[in-house]
């Protein structure tokens, strides 16, 4: 059985016993990679780590290598 096919069969289920619909598949999808993100980040400062966004770490790299004019 798909996804869809799950979705469907509990959002009639839901339906008919007059309960709320149940979320669409990928509704929570950029919240669990937020969530997941965070948790990452302090585990890494628990374990004595900087918890820093992979942005960050290329932002830094770019920086050495161009060098503002002073």
């Amino acid at each position: 059985m798909s996804i869809t096919q799950q979705y469907l069969l509990d959002a009639h289920r839901a339906r008919s016993r007059g309960e709320p619909a149940p979320p669409a598949p990928g509704a929570h999808d950029w919240q669990v990679v937020r969530e997941w993100r965070d948790e990452r980040e302090f585990r890494a400062l628990l374990a004595g780590r900087p918890a820093r966004h992979r942005f960050h770490r290329f932002r830094d790299t770019l920086s050495r290598w161009v060098r503002r004019p002073t």
